[in-house]
């Protein structure tokens, strides 16, 4: 099953995709966007173009559990996303994704490659996309009932 993995922040929308068998996750881009609604726009037009079956939306849970404004968004854009593509959503829990993805690019750029602060900037987002995709279909991030 082909998945969309949508990291949404207030300026950039980090995605990611799985293959059609569903077991791997690789980041895809990373959207630039001014409104929300310009970030749902985008997002629809890929999952008819890529043929995504179903999407994954990292929630912005605070770190005691709680449900702040931040989630409470994430989850309204979300549900309003998957009803527009008449695609199933799983929401996970998305805290600290940002802080592996900048780990796994320090422990890249340490052996060697080339990254420069932009380029950090630009590929952050999808890599966490991706990070939480992966632990879905791995089974390590169950779905939040929210």
């Amino acid at each position: 099953m082909r998945t969309l993995s949508i990291d949404l922040g207030t300026r950039r929308v980090g995605l990611a995709l799985s293959d059609e068998g569903g077991r791997f996750a690789t980041p895809f881009d990373v959207l630039t966007v001014s409104a929300p609604e310009q970030a749902r726009d985008l997002v629809l037009a890929l999952v008819v173009r890529e043929g995504v079956e179903r999407l994954v939306v990292g929630v912005p849970l605070n770190m005691d559990d709680s449900i702040g404004p931040a989630a409470r968004s994430t989850v309204a854009w979300a549900r309003d996303l998957a009803a527009r593509a008449g695609k199933p959503l799983v929401l996970v829990d998305e805290r600290l994704s940002s802080f592996d993805a900048e780990r796994q690019l320090i422990d890249r750029k340490r052996g060697g490659e080339k990254i420069t602060r932009k380029g950090r900037k630009e590929r952050l987002d999808a890599l966490a996309a991706a990070g939480f995709l992966q632990a879905f279909l791995d089974g390590k991030l169950p779905a939040l009932g929210l």
